[in-house]
Formats: structure tokens, sequence, C-alpha cells
């Protein structure tokens, strides 16, 4: 069963079914949102795809716009789970490999057909409703940069790198995919370029690491 502590209805379920019964109004939602876009899906619609009653929905998530934040914190758990994967720098941990290893499993999720659409999906709504995008942006691209930023800051006090402004850097180092994803969300990226994507990350990254050596 999924994990809901990374999203922020307004009342988690107590019990195991209510907990069961949250999932699939996500994940029903989530599937029709996908197929037919956010505007033509209705609250009725959902309900009777998940099943249910629309007063889960009402309990849980407020309204639409309160389902569809509650979906964005439940596959940002989802995605970010297996990306940033735990760095300690008292265990000899190689800065290298380890920002290596973080851009290709992030490179891996969003090549997947799912998540791309599910990034489109976003841009659409951040489009429409400023609050999500603010909401979105502070749980999404601001939260892993936060945390990459703050893994920059134990190399730098361990002396492995120099990283004066690691938030800056945080921001620089995920600029590296920036293209790679502008081509998925356009839909003309080609999986058969992924060995030389593989040596564009490791360039790009060592790269990195040598403008934050003490001159």
């Amino acid at each position: 069963m999924q994990n809901l502590a990374h999203i922020e209805p307004l009342g988690l379920p107590q019990t195991r079914r209510g907990h069961e019964r949250c999932v699939a109004l996500l994940e029903s939602a989530t599937e029709l949102f996908l197929k037919r876009g956010f505007e033509a899906v209705s609250l009725d619609d959902i309900v009777n795809h998940a099943g249910g009653s629309k007063a889960s929905i009402y309990k849980y998530f407020g309204n639409k716009d309160g389902l569809f934040k509650a979906i964005c914190d439940y596959r940002r758990s989802l995605f970010f789970k297996d990306i940033c994967l735990p760095f300690n720098v008292n265990e000899n941990t190689d800065i290298r490999a380890y920002l290596i290893r973080t851009l290709l499993n992030f490179h891996q999720h969003i090549v997947m057909p799912e998540n791309a659409a599910f990034m489109r999906l976003i841009f659409e709504q951040t489009g429409r409703n400023p609050d999500i995008a603010q909401y979105i942006h502070e749980q999404g691209p601001k939260h892993i940069q936060n945390v990459i930023a703050e893994i920059l800051t134990q190399a730098h006090e361990h002396g492995l790198i120099y990283c004066d402004n690691p938030l800056f850097s945080a921001q620089f180092y995920f600029g590296i995919l920036r293209n790679l994803e502008w081509r998925i969300l356009m839909g003309i990226y080609d999986p058969k370029n992924d060995q030389e994507t593989d040596k564009y990350i490791t360039y790009c990254v060592d790269r990195f690491l040598e403008g934050h050596q003490k001159r």
C-alpha cells in the first residue's frame, strides 16, 4: 500500500480502508486527467471510475484543485524516492559518483511516458492557476534543489568541493538536464541516444566539479 505521508489532504484517513480509498481516488483521477485532460474530467467521472462518493473527495481534498495538488504530492513522493539517495559524507561517499547517479536516476524517471505526460499536465495547470504553480514549484523543483544544496554544503564543509553558494550551484546542477527535459516534453527525445546521454551527464558533472575546486 502506498504511503500518503507526503501529501496534504484536508484530513488524512486514519483507517486502512480510508487510506486505500484515498489512494484509489488519486490514481483514478490521475488516469482520467492524463487520458482526457483536467478540464474535461468531473468529480463524478472520478468517483464513477474509483468507486465511492464525492463526499470522500470533499473530505480529503476540498475540491478538484485540492485533489490535483494532492496528486502532485503523491506522485512527487513516488518520483523522488529513488532519485536523491542518502548521502553521508562521513562514510566516504564519492561525491562525483553520487552526482552522476542522481542525474541518471532523474533522467530515467522523466523518460517514462506517464511521467512525461504528467509533467505536461502540470505545465498546463500551472498556467491556469498561479496558486497551483507556486505550490508545485515549492514542493517539486525547489524541494529537490534544496536537497542537493544541503549535500553540496556537506561536501563543502568536509573539503570535498568549494561551494560558497550551494543553492545557486544546485540550480546550475539541475540545469544539466534542461535540454534533455525539454526534448522529452516536446516528444522529440530519441531513446537510442541513451548511451550518449550517459556520457553527456558524466562530462557535465566533471565540469561542474572542476568549477567547484579552490583556485
